[in-house]
């Protein structure tokens, strides 16, 4: 009668114990990015006026104000990245979690206690516009 218990005992434990190492985040994503802020209502609803041809100019801007830190496929793997705190986000990631009027907010003004400057100032509305796009192709 013991090892009947004992067995049971130990099958319960077991379910128990492969039940927790299978559950996970119910959003994984949100875990790796962290929270996002609200974008301001000045940006909200914002959609690229450009079309995806418009990837092609992006990859160049990407590649002369961006790959530094973010890296060439936008994982935050740039060589300057490596040095940040926090490190730079992952754009392949991030982009799948947002709109454009996030990503249009975000690169326009930058981000408080980051690495992240506001961009406004130095690209164009439409290269911002443009960089979208081609953070739109990556994976």
């Amino acid at each position: 009668m013991k090892k009947k218990y004992l067995l049971y005992l130990i099958l319960v434990l077991s379910w128990v114990i492969l039940w927790g190492c299978a559950t996970t985040s119910s959003n994984a994503n949100a875990d790796v990015i962290g929270t996002l802020t609200p974008v301001p209502p000045d940006f909200a609803g914002q959609t690229n006026p450009f079309g995806e041809e418009a990837a092609v100019a992006g990859a160049a801007v990407f590649k002369n104000n961006c790959e530094s830190c973010h890296g060439r496929q936008g994982h935050g793997d740039g060589p300057a990245g490596t040095a940040l705190v926090p490190a730079p986000k992952n754009l392949a990631l991030l982009q799948t979690m947002t709109g454009d009027d996030y990503l249009f907010w975000r690169i326009s003004f930058g981000k408080d206690g980051t690495a992240m400057i506001a961009w406004k100032d130095v690209l164009t509305e439409e290269q911002i516009w443009q960089i979208i796009a081609f953070i739109r192709t990556l994976e």
